[in-house]
């Protein structure tokens, strides 16, 4: 999970966190989705993917939403072996900064739990400071570094997160 665009800050707009609305995705979500992707990604999703993975888990892909345009989103599974997974995070560099993408996380993170997740784990790049900084607020901890994960070659830290931390981070 790579954070491609950044805009000066500036240029991002400043909203109030209350005035955004975290919801399940929807069909006519996704050509926002798909725009959000190509703004901050090198490695992006087909179409197809998004459509496969809404279809299998409706409750575990969400936007966030502010004045009616799709903003950022979250792409959260259960494993069968009951390990929850984010496959991937976004939000689009005009909103950035605001608290969009730790309440995605926080939304997504609930759901998998009550859903009976384990764990939950993911993986970023090891230069993507300001996901591995909120990953690492909202409990998640460093497992393992994966080698040349990434198609250009750059690795990833495979990060955790237990029931018990994320208990913790909530109780804080």
């Amino acid at each position: 999970m790579e954070d491609l665009a950044r805009p000066e800050e500036s240029m991002r707009r400043k909203i109030p966190i209350s005035l955004v609305t975290i919801r399940k995705a929807r069909l006519f979500d996704i050509p926002y989705i798909m725009e959000i992707e190509r703004l901050s990604f090198r490695e992006k999703y087909p179409r197809g993917l998004f459509l496969t993975f809404m279809e299998a888990n409706p409750e575990t892909f969400l936007v966030a939403e502010y004045n009616g345009k799709v903003i950022g989103y979250v792409m959260g599974y259960l494993k069968p072996d009951m390990e929850g997974h984010i496959m991937s995070i976004a939000v689009h560099p005009d909103y950035r900064g605001n608290g969009i993408g730790k309440a995605l996380m926080v939304a997504v993170i609930d759901r998998l739990f009550k859903r009976g997740a384990r764990w939950i784990g993911l993986e970023v790049r090891v230069s993507n400071e300001r996901a591995i900084n909120l990953y690492k607020k909202l409990g998640f901890k460093i497992v393992k570094r994966i080698i040349s994960y990434y198609s250009d070659g750059e690795d990833a830290y495979y990060m955790i997160l237990r029931p018990e931390d994320w208990e913790r981070v909530r109780m804080a």
